[in-house]
């Protein structure tokens, strides 16, 4: 579980660019992010091959295209966990706390 924070810290961090003036505006940028850590892991429970999730990901893409950018840097994250993991946690959640504590 600690690795699971780790990692995503590290990567939030990344994904966080400049600093945001507005709280309402990182909630967005947030929230955003964790669509796209879902999709992410819905394509994993759904068995899709890594290097395949991207063009499985951007298929069913409902946020801004600015954010396909996180795909390939979140990708990693979710397939290292283990399955039990993927399955049992929500990691959009896990991940908007991250963000927004950033």
């Amino acid at each position: 579980m600690v690795r699971l924070f780790l990692g995503a810290t590290v990567i939030a961090a990344a994904l966080a660019g400049p600093l945001m003036a507005q709280s309402s505006e990182k909630e967005t940028q947030c929230g955003y992010q964790a669509e796209v850590v879902k999709a992410i892991q819905q394509a994993r429970l759904d068995r899709v091959r890594e290097r395949k999730v991207q063009e499985h990901v951007l298929a069913v893409a409902t946020w801004p295209d600015n954010y396909n950018t996180a795909i390939p840097l979140l990708t990693p994250w979710v397939y290292e966990m283990k399955m039990r993991d993927v399955r049992k946690q929500d990691l959009a959640a896990a991940w908007t706390e991250l963000c927004l504590a950033q």
